[in-house]
């Protein structure tokens, strides 16, 4: 694998990373510079958590375009800095205040996300697009398994040491990428920044101007929502149906984040093979639809276990989804795109857990009208559903169409 394809996939692991390196200390963490209990700490680290996917939701267009304009390599390296010595001023913070400022500056750097799919896209043939979307698929997820296991390991030397693992992972990237990385934005695909396509409500609007590529962004958006399941109501409702400790709730979820590394990273270029990107994206959305039922009605914690690694199979979908819409837009739009895609995600992780945690809570809470711990899996099988319906309807878009520029505004 060349160099700079594995600073990109190393960047994306870090992005993952850094996030669940410091999930295992942000409860003592925000207890300690509060003084407050864990009820307290929870709603702090809520606003937290929110305040970082936000600040992606916001800036995913910003740096996209930004990377459009003065090039993958700039926007990259630096951002990497920038999210090292954020990292060093969250590990000597003490205040909530400081905490909260860190995690804006890491939401806007996390955001990154969409330069890097953007600078796969650049490198990519049409046909190797998906495939290679996988690979920063299979890295978010290698991420995903390998943060909270590190930083439960770094939490044993203190709530501030998984903040200081996390700026040298972030410096020594950068480092990485400096002698590596080649840039990819020339003067033929370079594009001038305009702030009516730099935020997301603008970029949405003037995306959907190509045939096709609106519902596209909705069915990316449903897929995302359902997907959120998974974070916010695994741990719980495997406490409520099976009384899992930390531990075997842990070892299923990494057991999930590997084998959608396998998926991504391997065998969805086989399945691309055989089914194409619309067959693979099909494909997803009808297993995801079997897997979130099978999910919400086993009764057996054995076979959740069992069923843990099947779940990751639909895992084509977000690749295949990223193939199809980066081959409908020009080369000098993938940083928009691929930022739009960011803050779709982004949108996703406010909205996912506050609509799943509380189908959960109707419908586990006394008096509740059904006992039905597995209602946010129905959900997200009821989303799957209809964002299919709404993919099957779009049909095929065109490749490399161009988008309508918008009229300028006087």
């Amino acid at each position: 694998m060349k160099p700079p394809v594995l600073f990109i996939l190393f960047t994306v692991m870090l992005d993952a990373m850094g996030i669940g390196l410091i999930v295992p200390v942000m409860p003592d963490l925000v207890q300690e510079v509060r003084g407050a209990g864990i009820g307290s700490a929870a709603v702090w680290g809520g606003i937290l958590s929110a305040t970082f996917a936000a600040m992606q939701f916001l800036f995913g267009p910003v740096i996209g375009a930004l990377s459009d304009r003065f090039g993958r390599r700039p926007i990259l390296l630096v951002s990497l800095l920038v999210m090292a010595a954020d990292y060093l001023v969250m590990a000597v913070a003490g205040s909530i205040w400081l905490l909260l400022a860190g995690r804006v500056v890491g939401g806007i750097t996390a955001a990154t996300q969409s330069t890097a799919n953007a600078y796969m896209a650049d490198i990519s043939k049409p046909g190797q697009k998906a495939a290679n979307f996988g690979l920063i698929g299979a890295a978010f997820g290698m991420g995903f398994v390998f943060g909270p296991m590190i930083g439960g390991a770094l939490a044993e030397y203190g709530t501030r040491a998984p903040f200081y693992a996390a700026a040298g992972l972030a410096a020594a990237n950068a480092v990485f990428g400096y002698f590596v990385l080649k840039e990819t934005v020339d003067d033929r695909i370079r594009r001038p920044f305009e702030w009516r396509r730099a935020n997301p409500f603008g970029l949405f609007k003037y995306l959907a101007r190509l045939p096709g590529l609106g519902p596209l962004l909705i069915v990316f958006f449903f897929y995302q929502v359902a997907f959120g399941v998974y974070p916010a109501i695994w741990s719980y409702y495997t406490l409520e149906r099976f009384d899992w400790s930390p531990g075997m709730r842990g070892l299923s979820l990494g057991l999930f984040g590997v084998s959608m590394a396998i998926v991504q990273g391997g065998l969805i270029r086989p399945i691309l093979r055989a089914l194409g990107e619309r067959g693979a994206v099909i494909y997803g959305h009808g297993a995801d639809v079997i897997v979130f039922l099978l999910i919400g009605i086993v009764s057996s914690g054995t076979w959740l276990l069992i069923l843990t690694p099947l779940a990751a199979l639909p895992a084509v979908i977000t690749p295949a989804l990223q193939g199809i819409m980066s081959k409908a837009v020009d080369d000098n739009q993938q940083g928009e795109l691929q930022g739009a895609l960011t803050s779709v995600s982004a949108l996703a992780m406010i909205l996912s857990p506050m609509v799943m945690t509380y189908v959960f809570f109707a419908f586990t809470k006394p008096g509740a009208p059904v006992y039905a711990p597995g209602s946010s899996f129905f959900l997200s099988g009821v989303l799957i559903a209809i964002g299919l319906f709404i993919f099957l309807r779009a049909g095929k878009i065109a490749h490399k169409a161009p988008i309508p520029e918008p009229p300028a505004s006087h």
